[in-house]
């Protein structure tokens, strides 16, 4: 298994000090135990409901002033683990939506921490973290129908060689490299901040893969701290 290594812009850094994330690519195998991701995703539910990491609204918050010091408005626009979080508390649960997402996303609910997953065979490059010129287009839906759309000047964005993979750092993926249970190489990244205890972090990397092999026996991983 070939490993992918993501670039991030060391202008990041006056942005974002701190930030680390581990970087985990998975080479797929057949899902043989579907059961384990809707009880992933209940369990990770209850938990915040029940009984919460003592990190969790520090580090939402660190990401609400790194999303401000680009120009985001985090109250329109949250970072991934806040969204989600939020309808949480709101409804109780979260519906199943794909077994891997369902697992992935189960993750960042849980640990209170944002994980993007990507199809990695839809990536043209490798996967760059950055801060846009604002002419790098976005592939989205709007209304029902899909569009391009283009980053503003200066926001953090995830890209490869053809555009936009995901907007305002972790805020919204693109359609193009949107993962689901039917890939095969598939990388995911878990992005932290350091009022996140670094062993939370690589707990929830291992938490992740377990969970994956699980669903599907066989699947490998490698694993990737990535750090400014």
């Amino acid at each position: 298994m070939s490993l992918v290594t993501p670039s991030i812009d060391p202008r990041l850094a006056g942005i974002a000090p701190g930030f680390r994330a581990l970087s985990i690519l998975v080479e797929a195998a057949p899902i043989t135990r579907p059961d384990v991701a809707p009880a992933a995703l209940a369990h990770a539910c209850q938990q915040v409901l029940n009984d919460d990491v003592p990190w969790a609204q520090a580090h939402l918050d660190a990401w609400d002033e790194v999303f401000k010091a680009f120009g985001a408005k985090p109250r329109r626009t949250p970072c991934s683990a806040s969204a989600l979080r939020k309808r949480v508390l709101k409804e109780g649960t979260l519906p199943p939506l794909d077994p891997v997402v369902d697992i992935y996303n189960a993750i960042s609910i849980r640990y209170a921490i944002p994980v993007g997953g990507e199809n990695l065979a839809a990536y043209h490059g490798a996967p760059r973290l950055t801060l846009a010129e604002g002419n790098e287009p976005f592939d989205t839906v709007k209304e029902g129908q899909p569009a391009v759309e283009y980053p503003d000047a200066g926001e953090v964005i995830w890209r490869d060689d053809v555009g936009v993979t995901c907007r305002r750092w972790n805020w919204r993926q693109g359609i193009r490299t949107r993962l689901d249970s039917r890939a095969q190489r598939m990388w995911f990244i878990l992005e932290s901040l350091p009022s996140l205890p670094q062993t939370a972090l690589e707990e929830a990397g291992q938490e992740l893969v377990s969970t994956l092999q699980q669903l599907m026996p066989g699947a490998t991983a490698q694993v990737q701290l990535l750090e400014l």
